[in-house]
């Protein structure tokens, strides 16, 4: 214990220690710090301006060359008396011309600043350092999420660059109330992560909520980005429900903004945390958007089916084979023929497995190989396992349908959470029957009714009822008709039209 306290005292008075005016005095304690020399990718360029000493520090990858070389050209044609009084002052506003340039007064900033990237200049007689924001992020192009197509539609997406994703946003909303606030979570990685939301629509409370959370987290560094942000955030680790949404599409960023929610988006992560979310928020996808209203509302109500399809359909079947007198004349061919070697229920419990495990395969397949390894999977597996009497064709069947009402789920978390309520409802049917289904679903019901996701009823607007805003989430309707914010994220402006 003694010693953790003395490590820890060692650390803050290491960085409380201010710049020092000899320039030798500053870079040995970055050496020492940073180990220069032994890290191969930390560069110091030593050069003298006007007869003055200074010092480059940069990490390789980050600068942009061609601004570095032009910063350099311009003080290389500094002379002495160019400089003299005031060094900084004119260093700062004459010669460093990159529009982003911040002073440091101490050695932490330097080192912070040093490692986000920037291109730190310390110069010799001065107790204040210039950071160059001079970077050049690594990164792809916005292209189309994968999990979120449209047919009509913008086919830019959010990458792992969190001014690209700012951008993205700001081009959409051009508000000047528009607030874009920047924090670092990590005591090692120090990841940037940016608290969005208007001013003057988001909800004070939930801004500060999210704010204080963000500023209470105490890890290492956040190497799973938005996931485990989201973790510090929600706090319920065993909730099989996504309690926050996720989006990679900038549009559909830029429309829940507009409503009122907050977003948290997070450097090295395509993925945009959109807060306070419901579990309605998860059933919708932007292609209903871009259809017109009555079509968009079918492919609303297809959607509903799949899911409720995926979630009930394989219990209920389960349950009539167990109780065929439940099922009314007209519907009894849905029985199994042919029960197979292996019980009904180990049946469907066997084909999620094999499903889980082709998804996984699809995943780590190599594209040109998925469509032949999808093949082999359906053909393959399972006519032979049919043939040979390890599963009924109905099992096949039934398993299929509600795996495509799954992967039919606009959220890819949700879907998995329909998978796990799916098996918990199979078990209860195999153990009880009626009673064991009617007592599943009241208790995934009752789960539901009281999960709040930031303050924000999950169930909301079924549970509380709220019927202006469950017609909204039933049919899809007009934009010129959407007058009104949601108002479960208790907007401050509410009206969405100005009168």
């Amino acid at each position: 214990m003694a010693d953790h306290e003395t490590a820890k005292a060692a650390k803050n008075e290491r960085e409380d220690a201010p710049i020092h005016r000899k320039l030798a005095v500053n870079q040995e304690y970055l050496k020492k710090r940073l180990d220069i020399g032994v890290s191969f990718d930390i560069g110091v360029r030593e050069l003298s301006v006007g007869e003055k000493k200074l010092a480059f520090y940069f990490i390789n990858g980050f600068p942009d060359n061609m601004v570095v070389v032009e910063m350099l050209r311009e003080l290389s044609r500094v002379k002495r008396e160019e400089l003299v009084p005031q060094v900084l002052t004119r260093m700062f506003r004459k010669y460093l011309t990159h529009p982003q340039v911040e002073e440091l007064r101490r050695m932490d900033e330097v080192v912070d600043k040093l490692l986000a990237g920037h291109l730190v200049v310390l110069i010799d007689g001065e107790q204040t350092a210039l950071a160059v924001d001079a970077r050049h992020y690594p990164a792809r192009q916005p292209e189309e999420p994968d999990t979120e197509r449209v047919v009509r539609g913008s086919r830019d997406g959010f990458t792992e660059t969190l001014v690209f994703n700012t951008a993205l946003i700001r081009r959409r909303v051009r508000d000047e109330r528009l607030r874009m606030e920047l924090v670092q979570v990590g005591e090692r990685s120090k990841t940037d992560v940016c608290l969005a939301y208007l001013k003057d629509v988001a909800d004070p409370e939930l801004v500060r909520l999210i704010r204080d959370k963000l500023s209470r987290i105490t890890v290492d560094g956040l190497p799973m980005a938005e996931k485990a942000l989201e973790e510090f955030l929600v706090g319920r680790n065993w909730h099989p429900f996504p309690l926050v949404r996720y989006t990679e599409r900038p549009d559909v960023a830029a429309s829940h903004l507009l409503e009122g929610h907050v977003l948290v988006l997070v450097d090295t992560s395509p993925s945009v945390i959109i807060a306070p979310t419901t579990f309605f928020h998860h059933v919708q996808h932007a292609e209903e958007y871009r259809q017109t209203p009555v079509v968009g509302t079918y492919l609303r109500w297809i959607r509903f089916i799949g899911i409720l399809l995926s979630i009930f359909l394989l219990p209920l079947w389960l349950l009539f084979v167990f109780n065929p007198e439940l099922l009314p004349k007209e519907l009894a061919f849905i029985g199994p023929k042919k029960s197979g070697e292996i019980p009904i229920f180990f049946q469907f419990i066997l084909a999620e497995i094999g499903i889980d495990l082709m998804r996984m395969a699809a995943v780590h397949t190599p594209t040109p190989l998925a469509t032949a390894m999808g093949l082999i999977a359906a053909v393959l597996i399972g006519e032979v396992a049919i043939k040979v009497g390890l599963f009924a064709p109905e099992t096949i069947l039934y398993t299929a349908v509600a795996a495509i009402g799954m992967f039919a789920t606009p959220s890819y978390e949700l879907s998995l959470a329909v998978k796990l309520v799916r098996l918990f409802l199979l078990l209860m049917v195999f153990l009880f029957k009626v009673p064991g289904f009617v007592l599943g679903v009241t208790v995934i019901v009752f789960v539901l009714a009281m999960t709040r996701s930031l303050n924000t009823p999950y169930l909301w607007p079924l549970i509380p009822f709220n019927w202006p805003a469950l017609r909204t989430i039933l049919f899809r309707t007009s934009v010129p008709s959407m007058k009104m914010r949601p108002s479960i994220v208790r907007p401050q402006d509410a009206s969405r039209q100005s009168s």
